[in-house]
């Protein structure tokens, strides 16, 4: 019998020890659920402040999404943004949503013909049956060419940046 109420004391004993640990685990979990979300407005903050060098750039947060929208100069500055707004608050930002658009540099059209013909001599030197002219910024080229030299003759000339380049009066062979 004695050997009984020890049992039933220790039973009882690991069952009220049982309880506690159970009550502290979900005491715990309560408590790891109940953390604080940090609102939009702080976490659009948050991204402003690491994307501030660049001022095209809008930023926006709906429920942990940010939205970057505007423009930058290059792929990579589209890329590092992104990077940097989800780094901002990893812990918070559900997701990027990265509309930026990179915005191409405008072609300085080159109309200085004394800086083109020189530009053009070097272009052209290794296609001695075109003749090339320039003036006013456009370059006109004559003479006759092989078909699969055309389009190298043109990217080349094109490169130089004139106003035009007309190949209407080349002979193509």
């Amino acid at each position: 019998m004695l050997n009984t109420k020890m049992e039933l004391e220790m039973i009882k004993k690991g069952r009220s020890t049982w309880s506690a640990i159970l009550l502290a685990l979900l005491l715990t979990g309560s408590i790891v659920a109940c953390k604080s979300k940090v609102s939009d407005a702080n976490l659009q903050a948050k991204v402003e402040t690491v994307t501030a060098g660049s001022p095209n750039v809008v930023v926006g947060v709906a429920e942990g999404v940010v939205t970057l929208t505007g423009t930058v100069a290059t792929e990579e500055e589209k890329t590092s943004l992104g990077e940097a707004a989800k780094n901002a608050d990893a812990n918070n930002v559900k997701s990027v949503v990265n509309e930026l658009i990179v915005e191409q540099a405008p072609i300085q059209t080159n109309l200085d013909d004394a800086d083109l013909i020189t530009k053009v001599i070097d272009a052209t030197k290794d296609y001695p049956t075109v003749n090339v002219d320039v003036k006013d910024g456009v370059i006109t080229v004559t003479g006759n060419i092989e078909q699969t030299r055309v389009q190298p003759l043109k990217m080349a000339l094109d490169a130089l940046n004139p106003k035009k380049v007309d190949m209407s009066a080349l002979a193509i062979n």
